[in-house]
């Protein structure tokens, strides 16, 4: 179920707390080859199924930034911020990919909205994105995003 947050005081009223999961998502070896090659990134480790098999991690995995890439559409399943005239992503305070994504997982992604503070001509707030992969106990990937809404 989304989360629906309105305006600034919305934002406020959120801010510290967990606002859901999306749904699960097959990450699929097409969806990682057209990755690599909008990225040039064809490391063997993505792309090379038979040569991944006896690589260290026994298959090929989606590329660290491919999962964070997914943070917008995943971020529309979980909450959506209502009340502003537009947002933008102003960028990433930090990210780490502590664990990988295997070919043929699934993955979901956990918010938390971290903070809220004023800026001109609206607000600057901080998202905690978990993306969590099925059965591990160990995120794939974790990242502080921070978005400015204009009024």
């Amino acid at each position: 179920m989304t989360t629906i947050v309105k305006g600034i005081e919305g934002l406020r009223d959120k801010t510290g707390q967990h606002l859901g999961y999306s749904d699960w998502h097959e990450v699929t070896q097409e969806q990682v080859n057209r990755f690599a090659d909008a990225t040039g990134d064809h490391q063997w480790i993505h792309v090379d199924v038979e040569r991944a098999k006896s690589g260290p991690f026994g298959g090929p995995i989606a590329h660290g930034y491919l999962t964070l890439s997914l943070a917008p559409a995943l971020l529309g399943e979980v909450v959506r911020v209502e009340g502003f005239q537009m947002g933008v992503n102003l960028g990433c305070n930090k990210v780490r990919f502590p664990s990988p994504v295997p070919v043929g997982s699934k993955l979901r992604m956990g918010v938390q909205l971290a903070g809220v503070e004023d800026v001109s001509g609206g607000v600057q707030y901080i998202m905690d994105l978990a993306f969590e992969v099925e059965g591990k106990d160990k995120p794939a990937c974790v990242a502080q995003v921070v978005y400015r809404a204009y009024t």
